[in-house]
């Protein structure tokens, strides 16, 4: 199971001819996507138009939703501070969305730079 980061569900989701999108892509076929609700969160709050919109609600029925729970809060708490510590400054939602993915041992699908740096730190915690 892969962790989708709304970077890659966005290339997505846009029909973007792109390599995060057809890797999407193939996870869904495989039936190997899952998300968290951070990423549907932002998902739902950048969606554009009905036919985004209709896809999240279908897809919303289909895919493995990741709990971001008391572990996952913890790991995230913890991520932040060394991230602060290392002088690496990234958006909470990235923190809460690596953490999730390295709780639940997940490989985490994304098109994001700052989580290239911080997704190790947060699987060593």
């Amino acid at each position: 199971m892969t962790l989708v980061d709304t970077s890659s569900w966005i290339e997505f989701l846009r029909g973007r001819d792109s390599e995060p999108g057809r890797r999407v892509e193939e996870l869904l076929v495989r039936g190997g996507a899952a998300w968290c609700d951070m990423t549907l969160v932002e998902l739902w709050n950048g969606a554009r138009g009905e036919g985004e919109k209709n896809t999240l609600r279908e897809l919303e029925g289909e895919l493995c939703l990741c709990p971001v729970n008391v572990p996952v809060w913890s790991r995230a708490r913890k991520l932040a501070g060394v991230c602060r510590d290392q002088g690496i400054t990234v958006p909470t939602a990235d923190i809460v969305i690596a953490a999730c993915a390295a709780e639940h041992q997940l490989e985490l699908e994304h098109n994001d730079g700052h989580l290239e740096k911080i997704l190790p730190l947060a699987k060593a915690l």
